[in-house]
């Protein structure tokens, strides 16, 4: 795992400010703590920051074709390196290394840009071929692994694994995006490809930038070389699930397994860790190495159940239990994210992270298995919102649903069948809308309620909504539970659960390798038929069937806990007084973008206990903490 930085000029003649780029490079150090490298050419310059995994001798990057002409600079992995280099030594190419990165720069040369095609792995690469004059950049099918770029007043593009490499260039706009604000109070997070600053970009998962030196374009356009089989109309019959399921499950774990430094795997006590261990364990000999983090709040602690699973393989398990009042984290989290980010999971991500690097340098992780077999209880919900949907006509089901959606209170203390508000307003609205409603971190209602005048002028109408209506374009899903699984991958996997995982990990120097990321499995598991994910009240149903064998019952079929802390108190005591002190400082007022006494009146609503607005006020309060960042430098 590394960290790549990059500048470009689409005029030959620019002369790369080589210090320039060591700083954009210097600033993701904590991503390759184990090297560093540049290439600087007329009008390119290339740098690298290196986590030696693989060919720990001979994988300093950039690397370079035979004639030193191509040079790539690669942050990732491709699992599938082997067999793709034996097919180009056989249509002639010369390695020097064994490293998985010379891979890229020879099927470069023999595929030109269906070299994506050949590439099973997680990653994001630049490639400069010196003979065309032509840049390639490229990310992985499902956002894994990171990159931002933007096209400079100078005519040239910068990029960068983090936002913090891109913010070195003096050219890089510090002017913060309205709709990105708007997106981010909407999902706790900016989703691709937008970054928190204007004209500032992430290139999407699956995309790649085709750039080639001679005229500007007025904009950069990205292409999309991968999307998932959201058009499949055969599905998987139960019996092709069972014989196959637990096979390629293993085969994309087994892939991930390669490394020249210590490797081991994440244990939450949930289905998905228990699964990648339980695959690990019967593919090598040796005690896999396994980390799980507790809570002292017992409702938040599940190392019971992950020392269940550490029981059944004889697994090397290392636990540590960490204080539920854990805020050293919370004033680092800007500088780890770049931007505002909301997921209050990230905290004890970090610590997972920082307790596996003390005995791993690589871990694999269970994440994707909620998204891909339909775990989450807000499918649930969601399916049952939409059974109502399917029953009563829009013409009926808007105007009355509708209505009560306004005039309904928010009963946050009433028990859980009164709190009937959102409910209402999804029931008046369209699938995908509905499913937007219920996730939000603030609903639509609430962000216009708390937005001052001035930043409504400067949305202009754009709402958040837009994102997924883009996403939807010319797609059409007849199955309301494969759009919203479809949904959250385009946005929620990439750009809050990849995220978070990326960025906690590469702050201790720890690669995280995702097997139910696969993009081969998913292409595959995604044809599972939605009553076989989803069966009544039991989501990821056939999974957890299939896992049976594998791993302890009382890990697949308990209530689900989650990773999470205790947020509502945290914000009612020890936390109370730095949320007040954000969100009502001079520089959060000064960005103008809330009515203040609507933000006082939640504070204050939250803290006697009327209404729960701590996922709100945390993730106002993250914003509050990234605006106090920028009005400091």
């Amino acid at each position: 795992m590394c960290g790549i930085s990059g500048i470009f000029s689409f005029n030959e003649h620019h002369v790369i400010d080589e210090q320039l780029l060591k700083n954009m490079n210097n600033a993701q150090a904590h991503r390759g703590p184990n090297d560093q490298g540049y290439h600087i050419g007329k009008g390119i310059g290339l740098g690298h920051r290196r986590l030696s995994i693989i060919d720990l001798a001979g994988g300093h990057q950039p690397i370079y074709n035979e004639d030193a002409t191509v040079s790539v600079v690669f942050n990732g992995e491709i699992f599938n390196h082997h067999e793709i280099e034996k097919e180009l030594k056989d249509k002639g190419h010369v390695f020097k290394t064994n490293s998985d990165t010379e891979t890229i720069v020879h099927a470069w040369e023999e595929w030109g840009v269906e070299c994506v095609h050949q590439f099973r792995g997680m990653f994001s690469f630049i490639i400069w071929d010196d003979n065309t004059k032509e840049l390639f950049v490229a990310r992985d099918r499902l956002g894994i692994k990171p990159l931002h770029y933007s096209l400079l007043t100078d005519g040239s593009v910068i990029f960068g694994s983090e936002l913090k490499v891109l913010r070195q260039h003096p050219l890089c706009s510090n002017e913060i995006s309205s709709t990105a604000i708007e997106d981010y109070l909407t999902f706790g997070y900016v989703p691709d490809p937008k970054t928190i600053f204007t004209n500032t970009y992430k290139l999407e998962a699956g995309h790649y930038l085709h750039l080639k030196q001679g005229k500007i374009p007025e904009k950069l356009i990205s292409k999309q070389y991968w999307d998932l089989p959201w058009q499949a109309t055969e599905q998987l019959s139960a019996k092709e699930i069972e014989c196959e399921l637990i096979e390629r499950l293993k085969d994309a774990v087994n892939v991930r397994m390669e490394a020249e430094v210590p490797l081991g795997s994440f244990l939450s006590g949930g289905v998905d860790s228990g699964a990648i261990v339980a695959m690990m364990s019967q593919l090598q000999e040796t005690a896999v190495t396994t980390c799980s983090i507790g809570f002292d709040v017992p409702e938040f602690n599940e190392t019971d159940f992950a020392q269940l699973v550490a029981e059944q393989y004889k697994t090397n398990h290392n636990v540590e239990t960490i204080n539920h009042e854990d805020f050293d984290l919370i004033d680092k989290l800007i500088d780890i994210y770049d931007e505002p980010y909301s997921d209050s999971s990230a905290l004890p991500t970090y610590r997972v992270c920082e307790l596996a690097r003390k005995h791993v340098t690589v871990a694999l992780s269970g994440d994707g298995g909620d998204e891909l077999f339909a775990g989450y209880r807000r499918y649930r919900f969601h399916m049952a919102e939409q059974a109502i949907r399917d029953k009563i006509p829009a013409t009926i089901r808007k105007p009355i649903f509708g209505l009560l959606g306004k005039i309904y209170p928010k009963l946050d203390w009433a028990p859980q069948y009164l709190r009937a508000k959102t409910t209402f307003q999804s029931l008046a609205m369209t699938s995908s809308e509905a499913y937007l409603n219920s996730m939000s971190k603030l609903r639509k209602d609430e962000r216009q309620r708390l937005y001052s005048a001035t930043f409504k002028g400067k949305l202009d109408g754009y709402s958040a909504n837009q994102v997924f209506d883009k996403i939807l374009v010319g797609k059409n899903f007849d199955d309301p539970l494969k759009e919203i699984q479809y949904l959250d991958y385009k946005t929620w996997v990439t750009g809050d659960i990849n995220t978070k995982v990326d960025r906690a990990s590469m702050a201790h120097g720890l690669e995280v390798r995702v097997p139910i990321l696969d993009h081969q499995f998913i292409e595959w598991a995604f044809k599972v038929p939605s009553n076989l994910n989803l069966n009544g009240n039991e989501g990821k149903a056939e999974f957890k069937k299939q896992l049976e064998p594998h791993v302890p019952h009382d890990n697949l079929y308990r209530k689900k806990m989650g990773f999470s802390i205790p947020l509502a108190q945290w914000l009612r005591g020890p936390l109370q007084e730095k949320m007040t002190r954000l969100l009502t400082s001079t520089a959060f007022k000064k960005t103008n973008i809330f009515n203040a006494n609507k933000i006082s009146k939640m504070i204050s609503e939250h803290v006697v206990g009327k209404s729960d607005h701590s996922a709100a006020l945390w993730t106002l309060m993250m914003l509050g903490q990234f605006i106090e960042r920028e009005s400091q430098r």
